[in-house]
């Protein structure tokens, strides 16, 4: 099955010249999505790890199932202000702006290694700023995986040295 058929491209959003990849035609269809999860869950096959961390929101999507096919805890990572205990945080650049990201301090441990699940790839920000956070912890990344990656925006140049998967690139 070819996912990149699964996936609704619109030109123009959410700005002039940006074509967006839309997964939401992807999720409905019960086989490609379960596809893509079973294509995410087998590049991991040989990765040594202790928990799946998923952005908000689209990695809470495939982080989930990811962390449940391996047999491994989920933890999210949120928008500032949405978690309830004591978090670590990481600012980071957006293309207009600012954003930050948090999750809670003790969500993962020292020596820990941890999977980063999301859907997208685009310049590399937001896995960045995450695997700033681990790293603070005292955890380690064991790898990255992502649904879709924009090879265009050249987002692995910011994240030498880590292992990155992709089911599909564009």
């Amino acid at each position: 099955m070819d996912l990149k058929d699964k996936i609704r491209s619109i030109e123009n959003y959410p700005q002039e010249g940006v074509i967006f990849r839309d997964i939401t035609t992807l999720l409905k269809d019960a086989e490609g999505m379960k596809a893509a999860i079973d294509e995410m869950t087998a590049k991991l096959k040989d990765v040594d790890f202790d928990v799946v961390l998923g952005p908000e929101s689209r990695g809470f999507i495939f982080g989930m199932p990811v962390a449940y096919n391996m047999g491994k805890g989920f933890v999210p990572v949120r928008k500032a202000g949405k978690l309830p205990a004591e978090v670590v945080s990481k600012e980071y650049a957006l293309e207009y702006g600012t954003a930050t990201i948090e999750m809670h301090k003790d969500a993962i441990q020292p020596g820990q290694k941890v999977v980063i699940v999301d859907d997208l790839m685009a310049t590399g920000g937001t896995a960045k700023a995450i695997i700033e956070m681990v790293e603070e912890i005292g955890a380690e990344v064991a790898a990255l995986v992502f649904l879709i990656e924009l090879d265009f925006l050249e987002g692995r140049k910011v994240l030498p040295g880590y292992r990155i998967e992709s089911v599909i690139h564009y």
